[in-house]
């Protein structure tokens, strides 16, 4: 039986695009195995569900920090691991899908000669995967616009892998989930798993007119739940999973943050949406620029998060709202809204 070797780890987005891949994979008889951190958020989402190897990983940072200064053997460590783990496994291929734990799996499976396949969902490549293209394959662009930065016809546009039960949800089980009423428009607001303080914010201080305009589903973030709140039309969860794709399929509108894996699952649901991107204060500014190319492309409206006041966000929705048909035609025509069929293909191509 081939086998194959994911890879990914730091955040929830470098993670759950393999679930879209995963059982086509099996289906067509690959054996699955997976290399994350100890620590981080990828086992505790893989483990149980896959063979899930740990090896040690150094975060990769910008900015001057004293663990500069020992996460270089962190990685070299996790170099050694990762080469006994694949050469045990002798797989056909790697996908990796980004995040520190990524650098030294590619780099092993370079000295292995066992072929890697990125995948970049940002509009700009991450650190992970800039340090990680010159020992691999091939890249998997999400965005067009993403080709300007790859060189040496070494990368393809295919979209994200969107999860098969993202695009199953129930709109009656979404609504019994709030206790909504099938007559009024739903709001979905998502901070992201964290949640957004400002976007928190912004709409608990503007409750009464927003379900003046619809009801409102909020996705807070954990530990931001506010139990004092009794207003009709208002359900608030800190932290959903197998629930969320019964809350997207009951939402007619979606206020977002802008990381790029939610806002394909908006786009391959055609939800019209508005994207507030986290700042450069608190990112690299790669929600920006996700943004803005769903805006160019007719997909989104945006508020930059230093513009978002209760005027902007009640003004953008009522423009939303007004122009829905506009932005679901953009969205329905558009020809990589899912990208599993062609990640998939990109894998095969590197398959011996």
């Amino acid at each position: 039986m081939k086998k194959i070797v994911l890879t990914g780890g730091g955040s929830a987005g470098h993670v759950t695009p393999h679930f879209a891949l995963i059982p086509h994979l099996q289906r067509e008889g690959y054996e699955i195995h997976y290399i994350g951190t100890a620590q981080g958020i990828e086992r505790e989402l893989v483990e149980g569900k896959i063979p899930y190897y740990p090896i040690s990983a150094g975060k990769l940072r910008r900015y001057m920090d004293i663990k500069n200064f020992t996460d270089p053997f962190r990685v070299i460590k996790g170099m050694f691991q990762s080469y006994a783990i694949l050469r045990k496994i002798r797989p056909s291929l790697v996908f990796s899908k980004g995040g520190f734990v990524t650098v030294p799996v590619t780099f092993a499976a370079w000295m292995l000669r066992i072929p890697v396949v990125l995948h970049e969902s940002d509009l700009t490549p991450g650190l992970a995967n800039r340090l990680s293209l010159p020992f691999a394959s091939h890249l998997c662009l999400t965005f067009p616009d993403s080709l300007s930065f790859v060189k040496n016809n070494k990368a393809t546009v295919t979209g994200t892998p969107i999860r098969a039960e993202i695009l199953q949800g129930s709109r009656d089980a979404g609504l019994r989930l709030c206790g909504f009423s099938h007559t009024r428009p739903v709001i979905l607001v998502m901070g992201g798993s964290l949640g957004s303080v400002i976007l928190n914010q912004v709409v608990r201080d503007n409750l009464l007119e927003l379900t003046k305009r619809g009801q409102v589903i909020h996705l807070c973030g954990k530990g931001n739940a506010d139990p004092g709140i009794r207003v009709k039309g208002y359900r608030q969860f800190e932290y959903v999973n197998e629930e969320m794709p019964h809350l997207l399929a009951a939402a007619d509108f979606v206020v977002s943050r802008a990381g790029a894996n939610s806002i394909f699952e908006l786009c391959a649901l055609a939800k019209p949406n508005i994207l507030v991107p986290l700042s450069k204060q608190a990112s690299r500014g790669d929600q920006i620029l996700n943004a803005r190319s769903f805006q160019q492309q007719g997909f989104s409206l945006v508020i930059e998060e230093e513009e978002l006041t209760s005027h902007t966000l009640l003004k953008s929705l009522d423009d939303l709202q007004k122009n829905q048909d506009r932005f679901v035609q953009a969205m329905e025509a558009s020809t990589i809204r899912d990208g599993t069929n062609n990640v998939l293909s990109v894998i095969r191509r590197f398959i011996d």
